[in-house]
């Protein structure tokens, strides 16, 4: 039996303005989150402004807010970001084609992939601070099994002169803070990674197995120049918080004084989260300004480094054909 038509039309007139609130309260609260993001960023931008010159960007910290630099803290940054980036993205990546393309057919194996899956993207949610804690006793200490960083079980090279330095334990060095950031990381990339090869279709696969081509060469080949925008977008998010993280560098490096920039693997550092942490937690109202600078430079680097990796990806962008 069908409704009057004037029923009818009062059911799609209620129908329109529930549809037209909720569009109304959806772009309240975007509006609110961007001016309240815009605001925070005029606070800091007026604020950091003051210190905010060459001789902050070239100079080292100081007791001194008008002398205090920031260039230490970059070098710091820059050195543990390539080491988590070179780590943790062929890895990640590996780690996601085994878990997606090679999936197992025995019972008893299926379930155990599942397992690994679910406990993955559950690491994902994990407190960054609890990896630093993995971190100082894997990489700084290896449990203690091979001796002290003063008195290491294995050195190569001068610890004053030369650039290739490697030693067992890490210590507090660059190279294990590096590897703690890895470890943050690596559950995004991976995850990110699978959700990438698997959104693509399963007909370029099997034309490719048709053609000839052997699992691998698909792979290589079909597979992962398809996924390559999905997975640089997750590399990307990773990264960006890689560069953020404070926690587990505090772990790793500590409240020290750094004056130099880090010249191999095996240097103490800082890096910028924890040089702008270390400001900001100053009594001094000049000093919270020279953290408000620090933040500027740290946002800026981080906008320049997601840019670029945006071109790149839009560049290895290819249609599906």
């Amino acid at each position: 039996m069908s409704l009057p038509a004037d029923a009818v039309h009062r059911s799609l007139e209620a129908r329109q303005r529930k549809s037209l609130l909720f569009h109304i309260f959806c772009a309240v609260l975007a509006m609110s989150s961007v001016l309240v993001l815009g605001a925070l960023l005029v606070i800091l931008i007026v604020q950091g402004l003051e210190y905010l010159d060459l001789g902050f960007l070239k100079g080292t910290p100081s007791r001194k807010p008008e002398k205090a630099g920031f260039m230490p803290a970059m070098w710091g940054s820059v050195w543990i970001c390539a080491v988590c980036a070179f780590t943790a993205l062929p890895i990640g990546v590996s780690t996601a084609i085994i878990l997606e393309e090679f999936k197992p057919r025995h019972p008893v194996l299926r379930r155990l992939h599942a397992f690994m899956q679910l406990n993955i993207s559950n690491l994902a949610g994990v407190p960054s601070i609890v990896y630093g804690i993995i971190g100082l006793t894997v990489f700084v200490n290896m449990l203690g099994l091979f001796g002290s960083f003063s008195d290491p079980a294995l050195q190569i090279g001068d610890p004053y002169d030369d650039w290739y330095r490697f030693q067992i334990p890490f210590g507090r060095s660059a190279l294990a803070g590096g590897l703690t950031l890895m470890l943050v990381i690596l559950p995004i990339v991976i995850v990110s990674s699978v959700e990438a090869l698997r959104a693509v279709p399963g007909s370029l696969r099997q034309g490719s197995l048709a053609c000839g081509a052997t699992k691998w060469q698909t792979i290589r080949r079909v597979v992962l120049p398809a996924s390559i925008p999905g997975i640089m977008t997750g590399a990307i998010l990773a990264m960006s918080r890689a560069i953020g993280e404070a926690a587990p560098i505090l772990v790793i490096a500590g409240t020290i004084f750094i004056l130099y920039r880090p010249d191999n693997l095996m240097s103490q550092f800082t890096a910028m989260p924890l040089q702008i942490y270390n400001w900001a937690g100053r009594p001094q109202e000049e000093f919270h300004a020279v953290a408000a600078s620090g933040i500027i430079v740290l946002l800026v680097i981080l906008l320049a480094f997601n840019a670029l990796a945006v071109i790149i990806r839009h560049k290895l962008q290819k249609p599906l054909q």
